[in-house]
């Protein structure tokens, strides 16, 4: 144990790049052995090859690096014919010039950097690397966004590279202003990852706090932004997201313009949002870009699904079973008809239905492609339709549980719709046993909750908690029309509050 540990404090120590090729090969060799994914290309160039060199990178992130056309190609055809004096000439005056290439003076840096996805090139008498930048590792793309569906907006999603993501932001904010600052998490994976924010607009305590958090633990790997998440959220055993996570551009860069960070993870195509707040959850991003009127509509159709998608199942057992005297006559004949023959209780009969319906959801999931659409709709279809023969159930609990299930759906941001969804079994229970009262207990307890969750210095419920300024409207349950937004909520500094202004015409 004892030598591992020195074995591994040699290794972290710092070495520099040395003038001797031999010197860094050897470095090199031991540091990769048995990497067979990371390939050691030494050659000899220069006029009538007197010269050295050598060339480390992983095959597959640079495998067009030698090829004529690339920068790196044509700067080696240019070594075979010049002497060896020339070409340390070139490599000390010119090399920042041939492509993307960053000078490294450390043997350690330049390992990072060709795990990173470059090559790295080395010459006999020259002390330092040079680190040419490739097209890097495999990946997707520039994708269509597929968990925030819009009817009007851009179609550009995220994709698992961390600089395509940060460069869709940027190609939306054309701005100097707009910083990008990276930072290496996990002791074997160093996951890059970048925190994006307006330089003039963010307040400095956040920005603090944000890097604080990032740089507080240490952990293997970071293989998704889901983990940072649940690594620096501020009450871990809350099911409420405390980061707002979104796949598209556009979202990301309305919350920057409001003063808010992002933070863009490698290998995830999420960002995180952050201070996350329940009305941001609540809003999609093509609440902006149709006419308020309709945007108004369509959030306060979603706050009344958010409920109903909570507190519906539970009611309507707190109504049957112990306040049928608040329902018309009528409709407690046709319930207690429809109930004739079932052989459980009404609790029961709830909860057997939403598992299954959560089993459907499930295996819609996760089953590849269009199928996993026709087994959503068929398995629906058929287990409620089967249930209600066999007299396990009543028609009534399958509509319950689907306008449960429809209000769900109707949350903009899934991991906020799976808090209700696992709020909805304590309100059931509470309605069961409780009646009325139950449910009055666990809409204290949920707001209360709400209410006493801070992210990041911001309270939860911003901005039904905290009156702001006229014309900074917008970000509760109606939206405003836009030529009325004029001030930048509370996340923005003071001095930047003011957002839109009519410009003043010439004289």
């Amino acid at each position: 144990m004892k030598r591992g540990g020195k074995l591994l404090k040699k290794l972290e120590e710092s070495r520099k790049v040395s003038a001797n090729l031999r010197e860094n090969e050897k470095y090199l060799r031991s540091r990769l052995e048995n990497c067979s994914d990371i390939l050691i290309r030494p050659m000899r160039l220069g006029d009538k090859h007197k010269v050295d060199c050598l060339m480390v990178y992983i095959e597959v992130a640079v495998s067009n690096m030698m090829l004529d056309d690339s920068a790196l190609g044509k700067m080696i055809n240019h070594f075979w014919e010049i002497s060896p004096e020339d070409i340390q000439e070139f490599v000390r005056h010119n090399s920042l010039g041939i492509a993307d290439v960053k000078k490294l003076e450390n043997l350690d840096e330049s390992i990072d950097a060709m795990l990173a996805g470059n090559a790295v090139f080395f010459i006999d008498g020259y002390d330092k690397a040079m680190k040419i930048s490739s097209k890097g590792y495999p990946s997707t793309g520039v994708m269509e966004a597929e968990s925030e569906k819009v009817l009007r907006g851009s179609r550009e999603g995220f994709s698992d590279s961390v600089k395509s993501n940060s460069a869709l932001i940027r190609k939306r904010l054309r701005d100097t202003r707009l910083k990008v600052e990276e930072y290496k998490i996990g002791v074997r994976s160093h996951t890059l990852t970048q925190v994006l924010y307006m330089d003039d607009l963010v307040h400095e305590g956040l920005l603090e706090e944000v890097k604080e958090r990032l740089e507080e633990f240490q952990i293997d790997g970071i293989l998704d932004s889901g983990m940072l998440e649940q690594l620096t959220e501020d009450v871990w055993y809350s099911p409420f997201p405390q980061y707002q996570t979104t796949e598209r551009p556009d979202r990301a860069v309305q919350e920057i313009l409001k003063g808010k960070v992002v933070i863009l993870c490698d290998n995830s195509p999420e960002a995180l949002i952050l201070p996350g707040n329940f009305s941001s959850f609540m809003e999609s991003s093509e609440d902006w870009y149709h006419r308020f009127e309709m945007a108004s509509f369509l959030r306060i159709l979603r706050y009344l699904a958010v409920i109903m998608a909570t507190v519906l199942p539970g009611l309507y057992l707190a109504v049957i079973r112990f306040h049928t005297q608040i329902l018309p006559s009528a409709l407690i004949l046709s319930f207690a008809e429809a109930r004739e023959g079932v052989p459980f209780s009404s609790v029961v009969e709830l909860i057997f239905l939403e598992l299954a319906f959560e089993l459907i959801r499930e295996a819609g999931v996760r089953v590849p492609g269009s199928l996993g659409n026709a087994i959503g709709i068929v398995g629906g279809l058929v287990i409620g339709q089967a249930a209600v023969e066999a007299n396990l159930v009543s028609p009534i609990v399958v509509m319950i549980v689907a306008l449960t299930a429809l209000g769900s759906m109707t949350v903009p941001n899934e991991e906020f719709a799976a808090a209700f969804r696992l709020v909805k079994y304590g309100f059931l229970i509470l309605g069961g046993y409780l009646g009325i009262y139950g449910i009055v207990l666990g809409v204290y307890l949920v707001i209360g909750h709400l209410a006493g969750l801070i992210s990041f210095g911001i309270p939860y419920l911003v901005p039904f908690i905290k009156k702001e300024q006229k014309g900074s409207r917008g970000e509760g349950v109606l939206r405003v029309p836009l030529r009325k937004r004029v001030l930048r909520p509370l996340y923005a500094r003071e001095e930047q509050k003011i957002r839109l202004k009519r410009k003043e015409s010439g004289s």
